[in-house]
């Protein structure tokens, strides 16, 4: 059983930036990948960015150079780190943990970011 435990969310302004941090405990296997998506109001959940366990990152085009992905020094904590939002950036965001391993996906509970003025 994997348990992730996401915060960071919040209200921010156009222009602005946020973190989101996302902790993973629990049976973690050696080759896993960790991401962030997100899902607005009436639509699907789309992927964000994602890291391996390799340090191995992939964006959504739509984030590519204002949101980066890291993991922290323990590393099944992973970051994602928000600039220049725009407020179709608007979401709730969920960190997930894909263990290669075990074929199992872990979710968080999402947290929520809204960038408004």
């Amino acid at each position: 059983q994997v348990h992730l435990v996401e915060s960071g969310g919040g209200l921010v302004q156009p222009g602005g930036s946020l973190r989101l941090s996302c902790a993973a405990s629990g049976r973690i296997n050696m080759m896993y990948t960790m991401g962030w998506y997100r899902q607005a109001p009436g639509q699907q959940r789309d992927v964000v960015a994602t890291i391996t366990h390799t340090d191995t990152t992939n964006y959504a085009d739509s984030v590519k150079g204002r949101f980066t992905i890291f993991r922290g020094s323990a590393k099944t904590t992973v970051y994602l780190q928000m600039n220049s939002l725009k407020p179709n950036d608007t979401a709730v965001y969920y960190c997930s943990l894909r263990d290669h391993i075990a074929f199992q996906t872990s979710w968080g509970q999402g947290t929520q970011v809204t960038v408004a003025s």
